[in-house]
């Protein structure tokens, strides 16, 4: 998810762009560039890094004061971050500069025709590719609205794009399909980007565009068509935030604004996982198959959040692929002399692809001579690097301490690891394999179900938010879930939580159980999971002795009503994928606590988002 603005207008083009990209760095902060056109030239300036490198490199080498500009920063998806990987990329021919959020699927395909045309790249990027295809239209004489609509028309995937031409320095065109892209309009100036935080400090006037529309920009106004020319409808609104909360989306924490990002989170994360013959793909991923097929056991490896999503990864993979799988917690892996050969596969987990406990146990895995494949959401990290194979995941940048979408999307990630070992397996048929990944291709929207129904959470919070203590109950893939709704209020409220497995009640933790005390229950799939009953036999146990239940079932599970004293539906899906709809509520649930308590939601005490050292 990067961040992109162009500008045009009487302004020093640089020093907007550099403002707008200061505010969107949340959205990427790899690498940082921009382009101005200065009589007839484009000149560029990107570093690899945070936008800070950027404005140093500035600070030595001044641009000039321009009217036109465009501006990037990037969350790498193709190519490590690097000076050369940066945007702005500009054609060979000179022609154009282009930025780009998103990704272009078909991008090897036409990179590959492009270079039977003795086309030369520089980066190993996917969106050179669009650079460069620009760049040979306007050469051949075609208008660059229309250049940038035969482009688009091309390319396959996410994306937004922003284009310059020197020989027009009166002129920007820019592009959006599945990726956000937005207009403002102020007095004698227009503004493209990503999100309105960008030029909020200039005007509140904007213009949101559709699905697949170009904009035309220039000194006269705004010109809106689909990508075959025909005149597009628009959707002018004001920005009623200030700009402080317009760096958030309208949200008051980024943790807010990431929970509500998660249906597109995992949309991504799934997106394009399938070869035209049908078979599962991961592109990141390449370890032969051969060697896949002689591994003994997995040993899934990570920290925190990430090692709750391991622990659901384990209920799947093993399901899945009848290969004895184990989780550990990376800080105390090495320091026990695990027992790992050559035909032992680990896993790592790790959003940031930094984490110094998950890093050394990825090195000591390598040194027994064990495979390694890294889930990781930063492109480029050091464990990524490291690794023999890495699965990214497609969050985007996630601000907040608390892991939300980063949580669901290792998750997801998890799930096409183990449908993907299923089949090099042959532990499953292929129409087996297809059925599962059909029914996660339909998760983000039930999701986005679940987010439409919180206010019972938000409710639950006010009347619970003097609460000193909550435990969390569940089993199967309920209990992982029952620790990453606990931890969340750890972390961001404070409070003393903590999650069991239901069957373990009876067995110690049901002496915690006192008149009042609230206790979260994540109920399995009614009829199709024996764990159903037993559940609810808990709950009617805990309850007996004075326990507050807040009870998740799914929609139509009758069974539970006469025993929850709040009852929230979560919508009908297999067992092994309810973890993507059952979480959600409960960091809801969190972040509305925390915020009533007055804590600071984003930047938790004692807290840092990476945790870098031992």
């Amino acid at each position: 998810m990067c961040g992109i603005i162009g500008y045009l207008g009487p302004r020093p083009a640089r020093d907007v762009v550099v403002a707008g990209l200061r505010r969107m760095e949340y959205r990427g902060y790899d690498s940082a560039g921009l382009a101005v056109i200065d009589h007839g030239r484009i000149l560029v300036r990107k570093r690899a890094g945070k936008i800070a490198n950027l404005e140093s490199a500035l600070a030595a080498e001044p641009l000039p004061d321009t009217e036109i500009g465009i501006g990037h920063t990037r969350w790498a998806t193709h190519g490590v971050p690097s000076d050369v990987n940066a945007h702005p990329h500009v054609s060979g021919n000179g022609r154009i500069a282009l930025i780009h959020n998103g990704i272009i699927e078909n991008f090897a395909a036409l990179r590959t025709e492009l270079e039977a045309q003795d086309v030369v790249f520089s980066s190993q990027t996917d969106t050179e590719t669009a650079a460069q295809y620009l760049g040979l239209e306007v050469a051949r004489g075609t208008d660059l609205a229309d250049a940038m609509r035969a482009v688009c028309r091309r390319l396959e995937g996410a994306f937004t794009l922003v284009a310059i031409d020197p020989t027009q320095p009166d002129r920007l065109v820019a592009a959006r399909r599945n990726s956000p892209l937005v207009v403002g309009v102020g007095e004698g100036e227009f503004f493209v980007a990503s999100d309105v935080s960008a030029f909020i400090e200039f005007t509140r006037s904007a213009i949101e565009l559709g699905q697949d529309q170009v904009v035309d920009v220039t000194r006269d106004g705004v010109t809106v068509t689909d990508f075959q020319g025909q005149p597009a409808e628009t959707h002018p609104f004001e920005v009623t935030w200030d700009l402080s909360a317009a760096e958030k989306a309208g949200y008051d924490w980024f943790m807010r604004k990431e929970i509500f990002e998660q249906p597109k989170a995992v949309a991504d994360t799934l997106l394009g996982r399938f070869t035209p013959d049908g078979a599962l793909k991961l592109d990141e991923l390449h370890i032969p198959e051969d060697e896949l097929r002689r591994i003994d056991k997995i040993i899934i490896v990570a920290c925190g959040s990430a090692y709750y999503a391991g622990l659901v990864a384990k209920y799947a993979i093993e399901h899945w692929t009848r290969v004895a799988c184990e989780v550990e917690i990376a800080s105390e892996f090495r320091y026990r002399d695990p027992i790992i050969t050559r035909t032992t596969l680990v896993v790592t987990i790790s959003q940031s692809g930094e984490t110094a406990d998950t890093l050394m146990a990825i090195r000591h895995a390598r040194e027994q001579h064990a495979k390694v494949i890294a889930i990781c959401n930063t492109n480029g990290a050091t464990i990524p690097r490291e690794s023999d194979a890495v699965i990214y995941t497609y969050a985007g940048p996630e601000i907040g301490v608390a892991s939300t979408k980063g949580f669901l999307t290792q998750v997801a990630a998890c799930y096409l690891l183990g449908l993907y070992l299923a089949q090099v397996l042959g532990t499953k048929f292929g129409d087996e394999i297809a059925a599962v990944m059909h029914e996660l291709a339909a998760t983000p929207p039930l999701i986005q179900k679940v987010l439409d129904r919180l206010e019972p959470m938000r409710e639950l919070a006010r009347r619970l938010v003097d609460q000193r203590s909550v435990l969390f109950l569940g089993r199967h893939v309920g209990y992982p879930v029952a620790l990453e709704g606990a931890l969340k209020l750890k972390e961001i409220a404070y409070l003393h939580a903590e999650g069991f497995p239901a069957g373990e009640l009876k067995h110690g933790p049901i002496a915690l159980v006192e008149e009042g005390i609230p206790i979260f229950v994540i109920v399995p799939p009614q009829g199709r999971d024996q764990l159903h009953d037993k559940v609810v036999s808990n709950i009617q146990e805990v309850r007996a002795r004075g326990a507050y239940t807040i009870v998740l079932a799914e929609e139509d599970d009758t069974e539970v009503d006469p025993y929850a004293d709040i009852l929230f539906r979560l919508p009908r899906v297999s067992t092994l994928l309810q973890p993507l709809l059952a979480i959600v509520p409960l960091q809801f649930f969190a972040c509305e606590l925390a915020t009533l308590k007055g804590y600071d939601v984003d930047q938790p005490r004692n807290l840092a988002k990476s945790v870098t050292v031992e």
